[in-house]
């Protein structure tokens, strides 16, 4: 499966344009700020129905405008499939794949997955617990449909639960049945994050292993209050704490990942450095067990990874995804010679745009090729 076509209408710092792919590597090279970057949200939108940056899909829209509009091709083998999202400022968004509009973005969420690799993935380390939770929904909506709606139904349950808390008074009927909802979704949901870091440790081990070159042992642990015993049980034994917090204390939207290096904290001890490969480390073995579940490659966007490695590092990170093992990537950088030079020297097949300013796409070369 390839992403072949893209076209972008009043997307962020795009007017207009059309770009055709190749279904190895794609680079878009320019200078800061041209808008390398929201060609690989734009892809990161036809996958997962929302961009990779911002939450709100007004940002989205180019200044001025009203209105965005992204269209994409997919080929997977002899057959294609036409995607189409568009949002209006104060209207719903609508997404359509080969003209049939969906009733939720849910149901499209998997079908074409995609990993992103960003300067922004910092904070999956230096951040909150949010991030990490963020990262475990990423990769299992994108195989686990059934997941994804496990995981809106806890919400929906846990926002009236708290406002139940918010509002005081005794109404304990009412909240043992939210209880019960949340204790039902959140097995599912606890045991699909446990399996998950169970299966993704061996893979990003090996990874980390390739990128760093180092003898460092990594670990990942998942941490839930599901794994402390009955949850309805706990619900109910916090009931009196939560009253007077006013949310609920307990949960699967408090679960966590411990990232360690040598047995510590990759967040407080680890050198930038070794923080930089854990990272890439994850976002591969995403990647890889994404791969394994669905049977088929996700796309891989690779945004400014000259960021976070000197150029032979880089070099090596591509001659890994271009070793047949992973499909189509997309990649950014600021450099064309660079870029060029190394693709060159990996013997990958690519497609090279240069992007100039206002999101003008100036030149094209296939594998050294006008």
């Amino acid at each position: 499966m390839h992403l072949a076509r893209l076209e972008m209408t009043n997307f962020k710092n795009y007017e207009e344009a059309a770009l055709d792919f190749s279904p190895g590597f794609n680079c878009f090279v320019g200078n800061n700020g041209v808008g390398k970057t929201n060609i690989l949200d734009a892809v990161h939108y036809l996958s997962m129905t929302k961009s990779f940056f911002n939450s709100s899909d007004t940002l989205s829209i180019r200044h001025g405008e009203d209105y965005f509009m992204i269209r994409g091709t997919f080929v997977t083998d002899d057959n294609s499939d036409e995607l189409h999202c568009a949002f209006q400022k104060q209207k719903q968004k609508v997404f359509r794949l080969n003209g049939k509009e969906y009733q939720r973005m849910s149901d499209h969420v998997g079908k074409f997955p995609v990993v992103m690799l960003s300067p922004a993935d910092s904070t999956l380390i230096t951040g909150s617990s949010e991030e990490r939770r963020r990262f475990l929904n990423m990769i299992i909506s994108q195989y686990d449909p059934s997941y994804l709606e496990a995981h809106v139904r806890y919400n929906k349950a846990l926002m009236q639960r708290n406002r139940i808390l918010r509002e005081g008074g005794s109404n304990a009927g009412l909240l043992e049945i939210y209880d019960e909802q949340m204790a039902q979704e959140a097995e599912l949901i606890y045991q699909s994050r446990r399996k998950l870091t169970e299966n993704l440790l061996p893979l990003f081990r090996s990874y980390y292993e390739k990128i760093s070159g180092g003898v460092e042992k990594v670990s990942i642990r998942y941490r839930s209050h599901l794994g402390g015993g009955d949850y309805l049980q706990q619900l109910a034994s916090s009931r009196e704490r939560d009253y007077a917090l006013q949310y609920t204390t307990t949960g699967i939207h408090r679960d966590d990942l411990a990232f360690e290096i040598e047995g510590h904290s990759a967040r407080t001890t680890a050198s930038q450095g070794q923080q930089k490969s854990f990272i890439v480390a994850l976002k591969l073995a995403k990647f890889g067990l994404i791969s394994s579940m669905n049977g088929f490659a996700p796309a891989l966007l690779l945004d400014d990874i000259f960021d976070k490695f000197d150029q032979t590092r880089v070099e090596e990170i591509i001659r890994l995804v271009g070793s047949g093992e992973f499909g189509q990537v997309f990649i950014t950088d600021t450099q064309q010679e660079r870029i060029h030079r190394i693709l060159d020297n990996t013997g990958v097949d690519f497609r090279l745009y240069r992007i100039g300013r206002k999101g003008v796409v100036e030149e094209e070369i296939t594998n050294g090729v006008k």
